[in-house]
């Protein structure tokens, strides 16, 4: 991997509602070095998914670019995304298409249309008291919902996934991955999706991440893995063999989060093991993907 990628880009998701999300930053590291960045929104309210997908269309010279999104569902549990359905896709780029598909009339992204689908909506935890009959498998031994495998191994790395299934909570990630889902399909073949598309010899490569995962392993220690001020982001980075940013006192953790995670995946990504993960398989690759970290 020496001398593969010379931009490193960390995207920060949110699934909401709405034109522009606050809750999405985008920060470029450099291969040569120097602290990462953040890309400014091209509005004051913050950045359109769309607008998001054009910056991956036109990425600049080879970028590694981590999504913190779950670019797919669980399979390997079950030989299926949606045991039972007969519309279910056989791989993850079947499964992106399915969910764009039945959110077309869905603006911004959204991904309303495929959690309310009379099928679909079965499958998903929408609320307290409000649980699609599918949402466990037969016999579950937690009322959690499903996981992939690449979640049970975030896990044994000390952090908490929430099942791409539940749609509730601070934590979930679902909505986030649906919608970025959908972006995937419309990014279609101008950038490969490791382990999805195998990695190439060239050129850039989208790749899942979990910000969590990133912050563990540049030493975050305790329950929580989020970093709020510019003093302890800069502790980070400098475990992370980065210089610092400038600034001091609170910083979002959308920003933080995406700062930490670009000169992480520019600190890692000579690791050879990381791009092949013991349980990543071929058959999980082409239907679950993998979160890059996770090992």
């Amino acid at each position: 991997m020496s001398g593969r990628f010379s931009h490193f880009l960390a995207v920060d998701w949110s699934g909401a509602k709405g034109t522009r999300q606050k809750g999405i930053a985008l920060a470029m590291a450099r291969a040569e070095g120097g602290a990462p960045v953040l890309l400014p929104a091209p509005d004051p309210k913050g950045w359109a998914r769309s607008e998001v997908l054009a910056v991956l269309r036109d990425l600049p010279g080879a970028t590694l670019v981590g999504l913190d999104l779950g670019i797919g569902l669980p399979h390997a549990d079950a030989g299926a995304f949606f045991p039972g359905w007969e519309a279910s896709p056989k791989d993850a780029r079947g499964l992106w298409a399915l969910i764009d598909g039945l959110c077309a009339g869905h603006p911004h992204l959204e991904a309303g249309g495929f959690v309310t689908h009379p099928e679909a909506s079965r499958y998903f935890r929408h609320g307290k008291d409000a649980i699609g009959d599918r949402f466990l498998l037969p016999g579950a031994a937690t009322r959690e919902g499903r996981f992939r495998v690449a979640e049970t191994a975030q896990r044994a790395q000390g952090v908490r996934p929430v099942s791409n299934f539940n749609l509730v909570g601070a934590a979930q990630v679902g909505k986030s991955s649906l919608t970025g889902m959908r972006m995937l399909n419309r990014l279609g073949a101008k950038v490969p999706v490791w382990p999805v598309d195998p990695l190439p010899d060239q050129c850039s490569v989208v790749t899942e991440i979990y910000t969590s995962v990133a912050a563990r392993l540049g030493g975050v220690t305790g329950a929580a893995t989020k970093v709020r001020t510019y003093e302890a982001l800069n502790d980070v980075l400098d475990a992370l063999a980065s210089p610092p940013v400038a600034g001091s006192g609170a910083i979002d953790d959308h920003s933080s989060d995406a700062l930490l995670t670009a000169a992480w995946l520019r600190h890692v990504h000579k690791v050879r093991d990381l791009w092949h993960p013991p349980s990543l398989t071929p058959a999980i690759a082409r239907t679950e993907g993998w979160t890059f970290g996770a090992f």
